[in-house]
């Protein structure tokens, strides 16, 4: 198929409507993702992501065996508390906050399947989970109320990060010192844990529960094999997060890919060049 043909595609495609909703929502939850991703690599707290995720599918399950038509409130409810009460356990209690995690992640994922095996009543059940965990048609499928809801969430979450860009900038590289100056560390470690799982929670949509990872991981590590400047590296993320995003989801739309694992393949194709650039370029740059 040539380069015109491919062009002439994806003008076809982009009439319908689901198309423009799942680019419309897919580039603002990879670019929140993005944003967060950075802080979270730096912190060393990569895998937050990934438990949270776990938890939401949780939620997930319990909206789903409710019948619930608005799942989505209860959903980001059960994770926003799971996420508040993660930090706050984890700073008072004997079990490490690695540890913590694993364990709430695990046990979120068991308990999610046990219920909805118990009490589903689907008749694909294998489908309706495999579509929750891997995020394989729920972007395609969304509301015009769905992507008003993603689009307002996000909104919210950029303008927080650039309002507290300087704070959050502090309590990334170097917390102790922070509290000593008098930043309220407490509360800005509280603030982004309800922005984490509010992100995880519409990014559910875009690549499912087991791949939010990636969607968090991916951009902020490509950035540092290139840049070193925490601004330069947020910026990088930010336009790699949501290019593949785009690509990830108009590839999907043309070759009937799963959407979450297109875009996560994206991301990985664009990790080895700039992993291999960086490393030709002889060190990174500011």
């Amino acid at each position: 198929m040539g380069f015109n043909a491919i062009l002439g595609k994806i003008s076809f495609i982009g009439q319908y409507p689901f198309v423009r909703y799942a680019l419309v929502v897919g580039v603002l939850i990879a670019l929140c993702s993005s944003l967060l991703g950075v802080t979270l690599v730096l912190r060393r707290f990569s895998f937050i992501g990934d438990g949270l995720s776990h938890v939401a599918f949780g939620a997930m399950t319990i909206a789903t065996v409710l019948k619930m038509t608005e799942k989505m409130p209860l959903i980001m409810g059960i994770t926003i508390v799971s996420a508040v009460l993660l930090l706050r356990t984890g700073q008072n209690t004997k079990i490490k906050g690695d540890a913590m995690m694993a364990m709430i992640s695990v046990g979120a994922l068991a308990i999610g399947y046990l219920i909805m095996n118990l009490f589903s009543t689907a008749a694909n059940l294998s489908g309706d989970v495999c579509s929750t965990l891997f995020g394989s048609t729920s972007i395609l499928t969304l509301t015009k109320g769905e992507v008003w809801f993603c689009t307002a969430m996000s909104a919210i979450v950029v303008v927080i990060f650039i309002l507290f860009y300087n704070k959050i900038f502090a309590i990334t590289f170097d917390e102790d010192f922070s509290r000593t100056a008098g930043t309220k560390a407490g509360f800005y470690n509280l603030m982004l844990a309800i922005i984490i799982a509010v992100v995880i929670v519409l990014a559910m949509n875009l690549v499912g529960s087991l791949l939010i990872s990636a969607l968090v991981i991916f951009p902020a590590v490509s950035a540092m094999c290139i840049f070193k400047n925490f601004r330069s590296v947020t910026i990088c993320a930010a336009v790699l997060s949501v290019t593949c995003a785009a690509i990830g989801i108009l590839v999907s739309v043309l070759a009937g890919t799963p959407v979450g694992s297109t875009i996560v393949a994206v991301q990985i194709v664009v990790f080895f060049v700039f992993r291999i650039s960086g490393k030709l370029a002889g060190g990174r740059v500011a």
